[in-house]
């Protein structure tokens, strides 16, 4: 299969969004971190290869390289930023250091014509592009031409159209770059001339075979949370294997108002999946009595929820197989793609692996899927659309929610004013509309008066962003009559809270989670 892109990562933190646009584009795609052995790329068999962004400096001690494999197969190559300016270095060019850095919006004048800007630019077109870069290109190789340059940076786009070899020293695959998403279109369908065909349905019946290939005659054990995720993940394997599978719910007390209820008549009732629901509150809360740092509220839920399922599996004769819902971000966000350059944003409970004691092999069938592949996926396997369209639910739930320690009466009025908001969220139509929304419960108390009495009660936060795949995110605006009805309610029934806030702040600078 030679109908896929290979995208070499070299610590940019927007290396994600290259992988979403070329999909949007119908050509499946995965990144493999820029030191990856060479018999993984070999073995990949790309038809085209995309070198990402990075924070590094090419001629910096211990700069990464591209490998020397990608120049020797032949297919055609695409550097963006960083990647644009290993092509140089690496192809007899020359990188230095700018002295006028281009960070943010810059526009781009076109000196001339090349495959990769067919039937989007032409000579003379000014257009705007997004930058982030301190080093510039001084002269490009042999046998490249330019494209295109700014005021400061004379390479900001460069070709060898012979060797279908190609540098943007701007970034694409961002939504302030209006074109970047034809430009890498046209990498792929007229450089690389790849049809665009792949498919959700062809990732489905590739998925069950990967699956059934996997585990053979095994049993899988599906770690199951109501979400978007475990749902579809658990879905997708009963299809490949039946009976095979069984899925555990494990109540850790950390979810919503009627979450372990919902889950139940779903999977066990609509689906007839084979479903074990643990009621492991006690021991979750227990263990997060007086915790207040977030990561090892996180690293605590994970090791707890490893061991329950743990003593759940056993209970099973024949389980081979964990199977768990992660996700693309998840992993970015987890570990650093390049052992180094880009940098760890928080873990997640359901990356990394499994303890050497826990005897089960993992089965992630989504592990290179964005949520909204995900959904469409649940569409394919016939998923109703109020369960495919839920918004995300983190794993460690509202542990995460509560920032500083957790009790359960903290968990309680959380429980009641994130069930407000949400309702008022459906009534008002708008639901379909946000990616995520919830309440915080701040660990602030603050003054307030209520009839002839003072109250000094807790803090909460509204949070609802807008997203495409998670990796970025801008806040939602909530008219101010929705924001002051939902506050109103919020206070007037759910005790212990006597002020609401709405955060907006958008992803970056801030995460979508508070922790």
């Amino acid at each position: 299969m030679t109908d896929r892109v290979l995208i070499l990562d070299f610590g940019s933190q927007v290396t994600q969004l290259i992988a979403r646009r070329v999909r949007e584009n119908g050509v499946y795609c995965e990144i493999f971190p820029f030191n990856v052995d060479p018999d993984r790329i070999r073995d990949f068999g790309a038809a085209g290869i995309i070198l990402s962004g990075g924070p590094s400096s090419v001629y910096g001690e211990d700069a990464p390289r591209a490998p020397d494999l990608v120049f020797e197969m032949g297919v055609p190559i695409l550097g963006i930023c960083y990647g644009s300016q290993l092509l140089c270095h690496q192809l007899g060019g020359t990188v230095e250091k700018s002295d006028e850095q281009e960070f943010g919006r810059a526009e781009i004048m076109v000196k001339d014509s090349c495959l990769l800007f067919d039937d989007l630019f032409t000579r003379g077109t000014v257009e705007p592009v997004w930058m982030s870069h301190g080093d510039r290109i001084a002269a490009v190789p042999p046998g490249f031409k330019t494209v295109a340059t700014t005021p400061s940076a004379p390479f900001a786009a460069f070709a060898n159209e012979e060797k279908r070899i190609y540098g943007l020293l701007f970034h694409p695959e961002v939504v302030h770059t209006p074109r970047g998403g034809q430009l890498l279109r046209n990498f792929t369908h007229k450089v690389v001339g790849l049809k665009g065909d792949w498919t959700m349905a062809a990732y489905k019946d590739q998925a069950i075979a990967k699956i059934r290939e996997q585990v053979g005659d095994g049993k899988v054990v599906c770690g199951l949370s109501g979400g978007v995720d475990s749902s579809v993940a658990a879905v997708l394997i009963h299809e490949a294997i039946g009976d095979q599978l069984t899925c555990v719910f494990v109540d850790h007390g950390l979810l919503r108002a009627g979450e372990a209820e919902e889950v139940d008549r779903l999977f066990r009732q609509h689906y007839n999946i084979p479903l074990i629901t643990r009621d492991a509150s006690d021991v979750f809360l227990g263990e997060l009595e007086g915790v207040d740092d977030p990561e090892v509220k996180r690293k605590t839920i994970g090791r707890l929820f490893i061991d329950v399922f743990d003593a759940e599996a056993n209970k099973i004769d024949g389980a081979r197989f964990l199977a768990q819902g992660t996700l693309y971000p998840d992993v970015i966000e987890s570990v650093s793609p390049t052992g180094g350059p880009s940098v760890t944003i928080k873990s997640h409970h359901n990356v990394g692996g499994l303890p050497d004691y826990m005897k089960l092999e993992l089965v992630e069938p989504l592990r290179e899927l964005f949520k909204d592949e995900v959904r469409e996926l649940g569409r394919e396997l016939g998923l109703p659309e109020t369960l495919v369209g839920r918004h995300p639910f983190p794993g460690p739930g509202l542990a995460i929610r509560v920032p500083g320690a957790i009790t359960r009466e903290k968990l309680d009025i959380l429980r009641k004013a994130d069930a407000i908001y949400l309702d008022e969220i459906r009534k008002a139509g708008l639901y379909d509309e946000i990616w995520q929304a919830f309440a915080v419960l701040l660990p602030v108390r603050t003054v307030g008066v209520m009839g002839d009495a003072r109250t000094y009660d807790y803090a909460c936060a509204l949070r609802a962003v807008t997203s495409s795949d998670g990796m970025t995110a801008d806040y939602y605006p909530f008219p101010h009559d929705f924001l002051g009805r939902t506050a109103t309610r919020i206070i007037n029934e759910v005790r212990g809270i006597n002020r609401v806030t709405y955060d907006i702040t958008s992803k970056p600078p801030g995460t979508i989670e508070w922790e």
